[in-house]
């Protein structure tokens, strides 16, 4: 009889295991809700056939959260019924299940920004944030209604566990109590195994990220399939910087061109100012948007606008990564990042090529400027790497009385501290500013706040803010000699909130713009372009631009140069699959295979092209460009030949 008091211990872990499917199913079903515009989720059925899906991504995930737990519960222990020993199990089953289910919730908000379920990156990039507490108190104040569900989830969750309980066993254990015990013990083991791997075939590899995609229709489907602690578990101890192998080096030496040259001499050398806007995507902008067709579309930069009549524009233009220390290694250095940002990789910490040593090779002052507290975001760090000569932040600036209260000091502020530093510094010069006011909280100084309206989202109207910032710092430009010699670049670090359908398509949700002006006629800067270009485009550009002649490393093209020997390419990430897009085709890529083609015009991804069908030639030379890239960026990396010496 002792065995059977042994089986309601095995019915409540039973129960218990069920209560985090359970919980997981809701948090997965909020998710969908408050982000149903990015999910491309038509209809309820093929909702609860990605909760079905996404089951076995829970199963990996609670089996890693509750190994103690599991292996606690199922010992054959004297005190294990006792209730002491149960209060002990039931404190670590929600220390641990209740703290990884809450990344669930705070992804229920964080996608609509970052498009892509939290992993260990994300982690890495709130690890170099200076005000995580001011950033806390935001969430708490702004989202305090998922806070609310996520309390009540809580809630529900503890008082469903002790609706079932474990009666106290009294008396000696037989020797049958403990042999049971030590087969369940390795019937649960061997389960947890299975359960872990996504299932007990020898052949095949630990379920992973990219299995999510595996069931889907759409890419950012699978972003239903999987939960937020099996993303973070799962990509702990990757590495995206493995060596591959899929082609020779003649192939991508021919095809991939990773090494660029370009001949020019301006008569002067010109200055370069970079300017890479926060959050402030394609979808903002009226002159990006120009001939789009889009219904009832509203501009958020009227400046932007007319600054663009007397500049060269890109309307294709794509992010290369999905956070804002992605961006900073795409456009400065033409390096991509993917599942992992560069910048966090330990390879990051080696000679890199950039536009930032092109210049300090030709004798320009260089300086970056972020109004954040120095080091945030990473950016200091990195801009050390790089080899910035000055760095001005939030201590440079200091005059805390433009402290926005969360991110740094206010654009506007910034921006005209840049100008008055930069009409000190000797010319020729290269500087870089990173803006912040327009990310959330989306906030604005007070005299601006009857200002500026904006529109259906909560970006709006600090777009129109950051835009008229640019605005009054052109103005001071002007003023200044330098200006007339002066190329600058203004692009976006990546997407955010989404309102129009077009923009909340996958490919369109790294949709940037890319802007190059000059009021020195001489550069040619004028004009609106339609071929694919991304931020990595824009460092082999200036190089062709300030007339460096040497070889150097770029996966990129010049814009400029715009030579017919170059392929306009575009390759990012969504964390999980990689998206390469060339030609008319678009290619997703899972590391090991082609998983789809599409139409270069089908930016929703809709129809999968090789359902049914066999490549042609300019297909089967995408997949293995897309191949080919992949390979030389990983090489290059990993054995440190990011410059050409």
């Amino acid at each position: 009889m002792e065995t059977k008091f042994r089986l309601q211990e095995y019915k409540a872990l039973l129960y218990r295991l069920f209560l985090v499917y359970l919980f997981y199913f809701i948090s997965r079903v909020l998710f969908f809700a408050f982000n149903t515009h990015l999910l491309a989720v038509d209809d309820f059925s093929t909702l609860l056939k990605l909760c079905y899906y996404g089951m076995a991504f829970d199963t990996t995930a609670l089996l890693y959260i509750n190994s103690l737990f599991l292996v606690l519960s199922i010992l054959p222990l004297t005190v294990n019924t006792k209730a002491g020993y149960q209060k002990g199990l039931s404190i670590l089953y929600f220390v641990t299940n209740l703290l990884a289910y809450a990344t669930n919730f705070v992804d229920v908000i964080y996608y609509r920004f970052s498009q892509v379920r939290s992993t260990k990156a994300s982690l890495d990039v709130l690890a170099d944030e200076t005000n995580k507490k001011a950033l806390l108190v935001h969430f708490i104040g702004t989202y305090w209604y998922i806070i609310i569900i996520y309390i009540l989830c809580s809630i529900c969750w503890v008082w469903l566990y002790r609706r079932v309980k474990v009666k106290p066993l009294t008396g000696k254990r037989p020797a049958a109590y403990f042999y049971s015990s030590a087969i369940m013990f390795l019937v649960v083991a061997a389960l947890t195994v299975g359960g872990i791997r996504g299932d007990f075939k020898h052949s095949t590899r630990p379920i992973n990220m990219v299995d999510a995609y595996k069931h889907v229709t759409v890419p950012n489907q699978g972003d239903v399939v999987l939960n937020t602690p099996f993303a973070i578990i799962r990509t702990i101890s990757s590495n995206s910087y493995k060596i591959v192998h899929f082609t020779d080096e003649a192939y991508i030496t021919a095809n991939i061109k990773p090494v660029k040259q370009y001949a020019g001499n301006p008569a002067v050398k010109p200055n370069v100012v970079i300017i890479i806007l926060e959050s402030m995507a394609r979808e903002y902008w009226g002159s990006m948007n120009r001939g789009v067709n889009i219904p009832n579309f509203k501009s958020y930069t009227p400046f932007l606008d007319s600054l663009s009549d007397s500049s060269l524009i890109f309307t294709n233009a794509y992010a290369n990564g999905r956070q804002s220390i992605h961006a900073m290694s795409s456009v400065l250095a033409g390096i991509p990042s993917f599942q992992t940002a560069f910048t966090s990789s330990p390879y990051a910490k080696q000679k890199i090529q950039s536009i930032v040593s092109v210049c300090d090779s030709l004798g320009y002052q260089t300086s970056f400027f972020h109004g954040a507290a120095n080091g945030s975001m990473g950016f200091q760090g990195f801009g050390n790497i790089l080899g910035y000569k000055k760095y001005y932040g939030r201590t440079e600036y200091n005059n805390d009385s433009d402290f926005d209260g969360i991110w740094g000091i206010w654009d506007e502020n910034f921006f005209q501290f840049m100008g008055k530093t930069l009409s000190t510094q000797k010319q020729p010069f290269m500087a870089t500013l990173f803006t912040l006011s327009s990310h959330d909280p989306y906030q604005m100084p007070e005299k601006y706040i009857n200002r500026f309206k904006g529109g259906p989202l909560a970006i709006d109207k600090t777009v129109q803010y950051s835009d008229n910032a640019l605005r009054l710092f052109f103005n001071y430009a002007k003023t200044q000699s330098w200006y007339n010699n002066t190329i600058f670049v203004i692009t976006a670090d990546h997407t955010s909130q989404t309102y129009y359908p077009e923009y909340s398509k996958p490919i369109n949700r790294f949709a940037v713009p890319i802007l190059f002006f000059s009021a020195n006629k001489t550069y040619a800067l004028k004009g609106v372009r339609t071929d694919l270009a991304s931020q990595m485009d824009i460092y082999p550009s200036l190089v062709s631009l300030i007339g460096y002649d040497k070889p150097f490393r770029s996966w990129g093209r010049s814009l400029i140069s715009n030579l017919p020997t170059e392929t306009p390419r575009v390759i990012n990430s969504t964390g999980n699959i990689y998206q390469f897009m060339q030609g008319n085709y678009t290619y997703l890529f899972d590391g090991k295979k082609i998983t789809g083609i599409y139409a270069a015009a089908d930016k929703g991804l809709e129809k999968n092209l090789m359902d049914g069908g066999t490549p042609n030639p300019e297909m089967q030379k995408g997949m293995l460009d897309c191949k080919a890239l992949i390979q030389d960026y990983t090489d290059r990396i990993v054995n440190k030949k990011l410059i050409i010496k």
